[in-house]
């Protein structure tokens, strides 16, 4: 039976041990669409449990990152590290009742165990060594301030569930071996404090990636011991690299901060990531953040590893730019252009607007403007050997630039069309176009690949242009 929407729970329980990266952010993003598509409720929990490696900049970089995406959470963020009271009862429950046990072995102990099981061929795990020490050698070990970690007692039973992508999934209990679930009363570790968090936020579903499938049969285990309800859990694909490995750095793969910082937008990587695993069953590809609301549901998600192909979301991306209106594209630009040096060319808001618009349908992501457009802000600089047009000698570049000033001085009306207009009746009696107008583009640019050089000239204004030529004759001189 359906769950109604106002039943509806789920989380999204980023560790702020690193910064935000797709995986986490694929998670949360499909967490966000389904909670909305149904109606429910999105809770953000910080899983800082891991006091070493947790960090409060990592866990800032985690909201700020999430809020620029559009994936906003109804309550919270919930920081474990401020629950720790509440984990407290159940961990005592357990211990009490006999569900849960100190542990006095050490790390050496461990080790060699687990060795001698690997040479043996068999799975390794806790062999219970502590399993059935007397409460007076718990007391006596605990005076004495012997390390100990608490374990759980691991019942020998068939446990299964139903995934919501993968169906039915069993695990032997048997081969889990018991588990540490804190490092003392008032120190739980993740599977532990998990569950307790689950059943306290009343969460109803739990929607996450794969490589979380070894940790549910723990998780269901202490909801059993603990007396609580199980929620429904759906396992998200991996993301993999193109050579379909997990996805890692190795991949060329970032955080969404530095995605950000390259000038990715927000629609664009939220697109990006939800066919990351999703497919709506139909051609569309281009969808809103309330369109994927709309027809998101779990079981479109597939089961298989998602490729990660960068080359998609720079198409993606520039879809999402070439959609917005100059003024708006000028504005998310702005902090990637250079500053025009002391006594460069003066660039003022409306010709800033021209500069953009004549890039706006080369732009995969906003900080390519800088390197498009650098040559508007201060004097390009180039060889010589650039100005050649093919097998073109110094005489016939200089030639060519000769043309070309007296030409444009005697222009009186400075805009695109009429300087395309003089130029093109010229080029064309040359018998190839490529002798004036590359040393054009190269002298006005100082690139190989460019805007259109009468776009350029009318963007630099007719004093700068004409200042580029003169300073290209002087190159070839």
């Amino acid at each position: 039976m359906a769950l109604k929407s106002k039943e509806i729970r789920v989380r999204m329980a980023p560790s702020p041990t690193g910064l935000l990266h797709f995986g986490n952010a694929r998670t949360a993003l499909f967490n966000y669409l389904f909670t909305k598509h149904s109606g429910g409720k999105l809770i953000l929990r910080i899983e800082d449990t891991d006091i070493e490696r947790s960090d409060k900049a990592f866990e800032k970089d985690i909201i700020d990152n999430l809020k620029w995406l559009g994936i906003i959470w109804d309550e919270g963020p919930f920081l474990q590290s401020e629950r720790t009271s509440i984990y407290i009862k159940y961990l005592d429950k357990l211990v009490k009742d006999g569900l849960a046990y100190y542990c006095f072995c050490t790390q050496e102990e461990l080790e060699g165990k687990k060795q001698e099981q690997m040479s043996r061929g068999v799975p390794a795990k806790y062999n219970g060594k502590c399993h059935n020490l007397s409460e007076e050698e718990i007391k006596k070990y605990l005076s004495q301030g012997k390390p100990s970690v608490i374990r759980f007692k691991i019942p020998e039973k068939k446990v299964s569930f139903n995934d919501i992508i993968r169906g039915k999934i069993e695990f032997e209990s048997s081969l889990l071996g018991d588990f540490v679930i804190a490092k003392d009363l008032s120190t739980p570790l993740y599977n532990f404090a998990l569950v307790v968090d689950d059943f306290e936020m009343k969460i109803s579903h739990v929607i996450r990636g794969e490589d979380h499938i070894p940790n549910t049969p723990k998780q269901i285990l202490l909801q059993e011991a603990l007396n609580l309800p199980q929620p429904k859990y759906g396992h998200l694909p991996l993301i993999l690299g193109p050579d379909k490995s997990k996805l890692s750095k190795r991949h060329g793969t970032q955080s969404i901060a530095e995605y950000r910082k390259q000038g990715y937008l927000a629609e664009s990587v939220i697109n990006f990531m939800a066919f990351l695993g999703w497919n709506p069953g139909t051609e569309k590809e281009i969808f809103s953040m309330d369109s994927l609301i709309k027809e998101f549901s779990l079981e479109k998600v597939q089961k298989s590893g998602a490729i990660f192909n960068i080359q998609r979301l720079d198409y993606l991306n520039g879809f999402y730019i070439r959609q917005k209106s100059i003024d708006e594209l000028t504005e998310l630009c702005q902090p990637y252009l250079p500053a025009s040096p002391a006594g460069g060319p003066k660039i003022d808001k409306q010709k800033l607007q021209q500069i953009i618009a004549m890039h706006k349908e080369r732009l995969k992501k906003l900080s390519e403007i800088k390197e498009l457009t650098d040559f508007f802000f201060k004097q390009p600089q180039y060889s010589k050997e650039l100005l050649r047009w093919k097998k073109a000698d110094d005489e016939q570049i200089k030639q060519s630039l000769d043309i070309l000033e007296k030409l444009l001085f005697k222009i009186k009306r400075w805009d695109k069309a009429e300087i395309e207009n003089v130029l093109m009746v010229e080029a064309e009696q040359t018998g190839d176009r490529g002798i004036l107008l590359w040393p054009f583009r190269v002298a006005l640019s100082g690139k190989k690949a460019s805007a259109g050089p009468f776009e350029i000239a009318e963007a630099l204004g007719k004093e700068e242009t004409l200042i580029r030529i003169k300073q290209a004759k002087e190159l070839i001189l």
